[in-house]
């Protein structure tokens, strides 16, 4: 697994904060997991890799220590949010434009068949062992 390194401040423990960068297509769940590692201390942040024409957007901003990959189908994305009128031709472009992500992204999870909790109960299970392996390393 690669690494950018800890940018973050510390937290109370004295341990760096990891920033934590999520990408997807809409309805994925981003906003939701974001929210959840914010409160769980975690310097989080939904890149909106999906909307930029820039492929590596997503490592020049943000600059995560570890990059989330949240995918859904474009079938669940639409039952998620019925409001939207957007087609399947749009979905093909926010894949094409997250394919830069998704090859770097540190874990990826598939959304369709899993409630927040249980997307959280993963991506927090990761980063817990994520961090040993890269304290491990350093030491």
């Amino acid at each position: 697994m690669e690494s950018s390194g800890s940018r973050a401040s510390a937290d109370e423990s004295g341990s760096p904060r990891l920033r934590v960068g999520v990408v997807g297509p809409s309805a994925a769940g981003k906003s939701l997991l974001v929210a959840a590692l914010r409160e769980a201390g975690y310097d989080a942040r939904h890149i909106a890799q999906e909307h930029s024409y820039v492929p590596d957007m997503w490592q020049r901003i943000s600059k995560p220590d570890v990059l989330i990959y949240l995918d859904v189908s474009y079938e669940v994305s639409r039952q998620r949010r019925p409001q939207v009128t957007w087609g399947p031709e749009r979905r093909v472009e926010e894949v094409e434009r997250l394919r830069h992500a998704r090859q770097h992204a540190d874990l990826i999870i598939h959304t369709d068949d899993l409630s927040p909790a249980e997307i959280q109960r993963w991506v927090f299970a990761f980063l817990q062992e994520w961090r040993g392996n890269h304290e491990r390393q350093s030491r």
